[in-house]
């Protein structure tokens, strides 16, 4: 009997960039990112896809073990433009490696961040928010861009929205900058979205909602009276590449496509973590 799969299309790069276009639009990465496919051919096939959050040693060498034909990597390698490629420095021996195996690499970062159906708009749903909006609009799609915020349908606190997210977003920590305000409009910036402090307290927010903070954008959050709920900048947006690889292997059933096994939070905690949140 023939394999059903076997009777699908062969797939290559352009196929898969031309769906991630249609999940994380290009147009909606920041002027400072590097997003698209950054190594490889487009007329290269693929069988094997690996999604991560980012490219390290170990999600490189899972990529290889497992013979990925294309890695989707939510942080962009390179980021910065680079004048050589070589195993010397740390970021020239990752793509080295890759291309060695002739394993491409795509990047969606700040247009995943606010795609439709993003990052930041997934979380807004994990807090069950209404009336979501960007918090900085796209100037030609303004119902779309950086940032979202909403509105919970019944005032809450900040401990119980910390539990909330722990229950549904994996590696989720919470730390918070405290406020006694009532929360009833919460901005969302995944990974480090501290600059949406300032915006989001013009938005009328009470509370901010990102991966990680620097201290004087925690003591600016406390200054303007609003909440900073931090749950880890890995916890954040991995969920997110998780989700992403199992919306590809829908789209693409004769593709293995996983989400990394490998790659993990490089920030841990040195105690016993047995106080809950109260």
């Amino acid at each position: 009997m023939t394999d059903s799969l076997s009777l699908l299309p062969a797939v290559t790069v352009r196929d898969l960039v031309q769906i991630m276009e249609q999940i994380a639009p290009l147009a909606l990465s920041e002027s400072w990112d590097n997003t698209g496919l950054l190594l490889g051919s487009m007329n290269a096939a693929v069988e094997r896809v690996m999604t991560c959050l980012t490219l390290t040693p170990e999600s490189v060498q899972e990529a290889i073990q497992q013979r990925a034909s294309l890695v989707i990597s939510h942080h962009p390698l390179p980021f910065k433009p680079l004048a050589k490629i070589t195993s010397e420095s740390y970021t020239g021996h990752l793509i080295w490696q890759l291309a060695s195996h002739r394993i491409g690499i795509y990047s969606p970062h700040t247009a995943w961040d606010s795609a439709p159906d993003g990052i930041n708009a997934q979380l807004a749903r994990k807090l069950s928010l209404i009336d979501i909006e960007p918090l900085i609009p796209n100037a030609a799609q303004p119902q779309l861009g950086a940032g979202r915020f909403g509105r919970l349908t019944r005032a809450s606190d900040i401990p119980t929205l910390a539990r909330k997210l722990s229950s549904t977003v994996p590696h989720c920590r919470p730390r918070a900058v405290m406020t006694d305000r009532p929360i009833g409009r919460v901005a969302l910036g995944c990974g480090s979205g501290g600059t949406f402090v300032s915006v989001a307290a013009q938005q009328g927010c009470d509370l901010l909602v990102t991966g990680e903070a620097t201290f004087h954008t925690c003591l600016e959050a406390q200054s303007l009276g609003m909440g900073l709920l931090l749950i880890g900048h890995f916890a954040s947006e991995k969920f997110a590449m998780d989700q992403m690889a199992t919306r590809l292997a829908n789209a693409f059933p004769q593709l293995t496509v996983w989400g990394s096994l490998t790659e993990s939070d490089p920030v841990c905690s040195l105690m016993n973590e047995t106080k809950s949140i109260p």
